[in-house]
């Protein structure tokens, strides 16, 4: 499954996510990732500054791309299994 994630994201109201949008196909979503996530594989340093996760988020998109597209496809495949 192919995903496109934007550059462009913003960190939730109460810091715990980085959101953004994904593209599949014709379709966008509205998507997001933990905070707990980019710290643990995405560098960002713990208590890390809304500015410090969105380069985080940044650097790790083609990455986080990677990871959504791979996670879909096995949902999908389990469904029509």
């Amino acid at each position: 499954m192919d995903i496109r994630i934007s550059p462009d994201a913003v960190v939730s109201d109460d810091g715990s996510f980085v959101v953004f949008d994904a593209a599949i196909r014709e379709s966008s979503v509205e998507s997001s990732i933990k905070r707990e996530a980019l710290e643990d594989y995405f560098w960002a340093p713990v208590g890390a500054s809304d500015a410090q996760l969105l380069k985080s988020y940044a650097d790790g998109r083609k990455r986080i791309e990677a990871i959504a597209s791979e996670s879909l496809s096995r949902r999908r495949a389990r469904r029509l299994a």
